[in-house]
């Protein structure tokens, strides 16, 4: 694709996304859709952040733990130190890139399966983590979370207190797509950029690599910690969004849908998490209707997409790059 062509395509999603859909869900009057519109949004986020740690060759089945964590660390700097919730998002996301660190000092050593199968543990290890510790508040967890403040930057609003807007699931619905789209930009730009090749020489041979003078313990470590990053920052703001936060508010079935999402949109793509989200968020409400059946035709459904669609849905228009670079 033509530098001129990427240019209208994003310009088309940006429309689409900041003024097309608010627009159409305001005439339809289904204002039900921003929060399902900002949940995607968010989940894209966090599936974000796994779909690199795909890029480095690793199977992240762990990113519910750092949602967990960024969404524990947010609400309690904002409930119990009077933090703005602004500061408390980067916040959230270094705590979580900083634990992923220690976390992935030892793990990321392992190849394969064994690498996964510990990420797998870290959600439920987080879960009972936040079920022990007395600043969690236990299974009681952390309610009444105010919603976000007003944030002002040398004396001009940027963004306006949430309290006071009209239409708060229309804030979110903006603050959450305006957050993806940073994401999926830089990480686009982070893909193309020399550290992303560098990156991508792990994916393929990781021998090869050190032979040549490739720091991969440093890649790892770089790469986990932004997947992190990202996680508790979706975190953080869907504990905003839903104003409290549980043990449960994030489970190992979400750690497995962040990767779910990575492999139904296309591991081969930057934006593969973003339509992989979109499809598995829908299209699970729309096997609702099936009743007792319906995760039955979920499981069958997805396993035949893999099989039949191994490089994700955008690989049925868009082509492959060679060497798998997305």
């Amino acid at each position: 694709m033509t530098r001129s062509a990427c240019l209208v395509a994003v310009g088309a999603f940006l429309v689409l996304v900041l003024l097309v859909v608010p627009w159409l869900i305001e005439a339809t009057g289904r204002s039900d859709l921003y929060y399902t519109l900002t949940s995607v949004a968010l989940l894209s986020i966090a599936s974000a952040g796994v779909w690199l740690t795909f890029y480095i060759g690793r199977i992240n089945i762990g990113q519910g733990a750092y949602a967990l964590a960024g969404g524990y660390v947010s609400a309690i700097l904002v409930t119990q130190y009077g933090v703005s919730f602004w500061l408390t998002l980067p916040a959230a996301g270094a705590f979580c890139a900083a634990l992923s660190v220690l976390i992935g000092l030892p793990i990321l050593r392992l190849r394969g399966v064994y690498f996964a199968m510990i990420t797998l543990v870290l959600t439920e290890v987080a879960r009972l983590t936040a079920l022990a510790l007395p600043i969690t508040r236990g299974a009681k967890g952390i309610v009444s979370i105010p919603l976000p403040g007003e944030l002002a930057l040398f004396g001009v609003t940027i963004i306006p207190d949430f309290a006071g807007i009209a239409n708060v699931k229309l804030g979110f619905y903006f603050l959450a797509v305006t957050l993806m789209i940073l994401c999926f930009a830089g990480l686009w730009r982070l893909v193309h950029s020399r550290f992303g090749r560098l990156c991508r020489s792990l994916q393929q041979n990781e021998e090869l690599a050190s032979s040549i003078g490739v720091n991969i313990a440093y890649l790892r470590i770089v790469v986990y910690a932004i997947s992190s990053f990202l996680g508790g920052i979706g975190g953080a703001v869907f504990v905003a969004i839903s104003q409290s936060i549980y043990p449960s508010s994030f489970q190992v079935k979400d750690s497995i849908d962040f990767m779910l999402n990575c492999f139904l949109g296309g591991l081969g793509y930057v934006f593969g998490p973003m339509l992989g989200t979109l499809i598995l968020y829908f299209g699970w409400d729309l096997l609702f209707e099936t009743g007792r059946f319906q995760l039955l035709i979920y499981a069958s459904l997805i396993i035949a997409l893999i099989l039949l669609l191994p490089n994700g849905l955008l690989s049925i228009r868009l082509p492959r790059h060679r060497g798998g670079s997305p």
